[in-house]
Formats: C-alpha cells, sequence, structure tokens
C-alpha cells in the first residue's frame, strides 16, 4: 500500500509539475503574444466617417439663408422651405426652420476652421454677428473664437496650423 501511494503520490506530482510547466509555458506564450499585439497595436476602426454636419434652427429660414450667403461668401447648394444647406469645405453647415419654442443653448460648440481669424471675426462682426468670445490664443498658434448669429447660435472659429483634413 505504501509502495502505491507514493507511485500515486509520484504521478501525481509528474502531473502537476507538467501541467504547472504548459500553464507557465503558455503564461509566457500568452505574454509574448500581448507584447507582440501591443507592439503591433493598429487603432481600431470606427464606423464613424467624421463630422459631416452642423445644425443651426432658426425662426425665420430664407433671412438665415441670405445673412450665411453672405457670411460664408456662397450660396447654398441644397435650398428649400424645410432646410438649407452650405458645403463649408466639405462640411455641412445646415439651417433648419425653428418651428416650435427650442431653447437656445450654449452646451454644444462647433468650430469652423479659419485661415485667418482675425479677419475673420471682424468679416462676421461687420455681418452682423455679435461677440460671444473674442479670438484668444490658446498655445502652439491655435486660435479660436466664439460669435453669435443673429439668432443667438454660436458660431465657433479656430485657426489651428496642426489640423489638416484628411
Amino acid at each position: 500500500m505504501n509502495t502505491r501511494s507514493n507511485a500515486r503520490n509520484g504521478a501525481t506530482n509528474l502531473i502537476c509539475r507538467s501541467v504547472l510547466h504548459l500553464k507557465t509555458k503558455s503564461f509566457i506564450l500568452k505574454n509574448k503574444l500581448h507584447y507582440f499585439r501591443l507592439q503591433n497595436y493598429k487603432p481600431m476602426a470606427t464606423p464613424f466617417l467624421g463630422l459631416r454636419t452642423c445644425i443651426y434652427r432658426v425662426p425665420d429660414l430664407p433671412a438665415a439663408a441670405e445673412w450665411y450667403s453672405n457670411a460664408l461668401g456662397i450660396k447654398p447648394y441644397f435650398n428649400e422651405p424645410f432646410y438649407v444647406g452650405f458645403n463649408v469645405g466639405g462640411y455641412e453647415l445646415g439651417l433648419h426652420p425653428q418651428l416650435n419654442a427650442v431653447s437656445g443653448g450654449e452646451n454644444v460648440e462647433t468650430y469652423w476652421g479659419v485661415d485667418d481669424i482675425q479677419i475673420t471675426f471682424a468679416h462676421l462682426l461687420a455681418c452682423g454677428a455679435t461677440a460671444h468670445e473674442h479670438p484668444n490664443n490658446v498655445g502652439e498658434g491655435l486660435w479660436v473664437a466664439m460669435l453669435k448669429d443673429p439668432w443667438g447660435n454660436i458660431i465657433g472659429i479656430i485657426q489651428n496650423p496642426h489640423f489638416k483634413v484628411a
């Protein structure tokens, strides 16, 4: 019985050591794979294609379409009684008629890229916008400013030499 018990314990120890050895190799292999994955990490593809449209709600759509045509220096590519759309450097500025009372808010900021923030800020003021935040250098050549259109919508502008549209 003693011999049998020793044999069984020896076999059990051998099996346990083998499993431990396999687990250790597996752990090392997993860590190497993890390290390999980290070294070859590529960002996961996203279904999002980037920002496309910024919509401002306005009570007088024809007046807003005329104002934005003047302010942007372009005509809308889409102009219907229910929506007006401008193509601004590959992004859409949409004007949507405000059919019911929508409370204006300052909780979303959209910034339109510009080459010269001072000139654009002055141009928008001349068109009838009001200053909300004057041009401000936020560091490393980045400038931001905000104005309000005649309907109270915030227009953010940004001069960012580091950001290029892909």
